[in-house]
């Protein structure tokens, strides 16, 4: 009797980086789960008719990367509160009813932040960098934590400011300019940005980093990022890349394909192994 294996995948341009592979092999592993998953090229303008080509083909399901997580959100059927909100989704599963979509990037944050670094949020004060998509994906779950405020700064006030308004019935969120974070003073510096491509960090005043503040860069690398190493510059008493939540959000994802939840510790580790 011939066994089928269940197929997922994930689809971004370019894609050969990604570590999704590895991630979602040693959570089947783990679960004692059956199936395969493998990384797909896409070629822009391409997401819909290759998302379609593999689900006809028997795919169960699908991780999204850059440059086509709005591509995605507008693909699905039905879309789940976050990825609503988000404008963007990373996850699709594929039902007899229709393709349905979330974005776990955010749940993935605050569970690598909280869970397995213990970093208290409810109640701090948030900087979160940048006004794109990344920031977009961790807003609402950031707002759940009841933070006392989320600053959102961007090179372009106009553009953060955009996103506070459409985010401000879930807590106290506002926006500002670069420049107009000195005197200022956060518990939390999240990185959205995309500086850290030219191993760059955003314009930021001395100081802006409270004493005993945390920073938190959503890129991931196996040397230290740029922001992670300012990070520590500044004196904060953890400096962190985004690998845990590319691990966290993964597990989402997985649950959401097969009902049960990984254990992540083991996973984080073995990815900062090589």
């Amino acid at each position: 009797m011939t066994t089928i294996i269940d197929q997922y995948a994930v689809m971004g341009n370019p894609i050969a980086h990604s570590r999704s592979p590895k991630i979602h092999a040693l959570f089947a592993a783990q679960t004692g789960q059956l199936l395969a998953y493998r990384a797909i090229l896409v070629e822009p303008g391409g997401f819909v008719a290759a998302a379609r080509t593999f689900r006809a083909s028997g795919g169960k399901g699908l991780n999204v990367t850059l440059p086509f997580k709005q591509d995605a959100w507008v693909f699905a059927d039905i879309l789940s509160a976050r990825a609503e909100r988000a404008g963007a989704v990373n996850t699709l599963i594929f039902e007899a009813s229709g393709v349905r979509g979330d974005n776990t990037d955010g749940l993935g944050l605050v569970r690598d932040l909280t869970v397995n670094h213990g970093c208290l949020l409810a109640g701090r004060r948030i900087l979160l960098l940048g006004a794109g998509g990344a920031a977009r994906g961790v807003l609402q779950p950031l707002l759940a934590e009841r933070p006392a405020q989320v600053v959102i700064a961007n090179r372009t006030a106009e553009k953060a400011l955009g996103l506070a308004v459409r985010f401000s019935d879930l807590g106290r969120v506002s926006a500002c300019g670069f420049a107009e974070l000195a005197e200022r003073q956060f518990d939390l510096i999240i990185n959205a940005t995309a500086a850290g491509l030219e191993d760059a960090v955003p314009p930021l005043p001395d100081g802006v980093l409270a004493t005993g503040g945390w920073c938190y860069d959503l890129m991931y690398g196996r040397e230290p990022t740029a922001f992670v190493r300012w990070g520590r510059q500044q004196g904060a008493i953890a400096s962190l890349d985004g690998l845990g939540m590319l691990v966290e959000q993964a597990a989402e994802s997985f649950h959401r394909w097969r009902g049960v939840w990984p254990e992540t510790g083991p996973v984080i580790a073995a990815l900062r192994e090589g």
